[in-house]
């Protein structure tokens, strides 16, 4: 298992991955019996996972990687943001331009949009990433 020291000295492991391997080592210190991880250290792990990868995680913090996966898969859905556009700006007299990213669990998109009518980017959010 990796130490803490061992983790300051390498510089492969982000600052954000160091503080939730500091966390789960200070629990499995605490415990001399197996117990099982607890709910906040398991939530830790998936947002660490959804940041740098569900391997390099599961790798780093000594855990199985079939579970971890299903963890970061069963996060709730990504939230929507609603765009209003300036006040005066008539959208059918103005050509209007955006660029969109998302990102959820099962990926990330980029949609750059062009036109003189703004588009239904809740709906078409909510059409793509939905389950089918």
């Amino acid at each position: 298992m990796m130490t803490t020291q061992a983790l300051r000295d390498d510089d492969e492991v982000p600052a954000g991955m160091r503080r939730v391997c500091r966390q789960f080592e200070r629990w499995r210190k605490g415990h001399k019996a197996r117990l099982p991880i607890p709910e906040g250290l398991w939530a830790a792990a998936a947002q660490a996972a959804r940041e740098h990868g569900v391997f390099h995680t599961a790798k780093m913090l000594h855990l199985e990687y079939g579970k971890l996966k299903r963890m970061v898969e069963s996060a709730p859905p990504a939230t929507f943001l609603e765009l209003v556009p300036p006040q005066g700006v008539s959208s059918g007299s103005v050509l209007s331009e955006c660029l969109i990213e998302l990102e959820g669990p099962r990926g990330k998109m980029r949609i750059q949009w062009k036109g003189t009518t703004a588009p239904d980017l809740a709906g078409l959010s909510r059409a793509l990433w939905e389950s089918a």
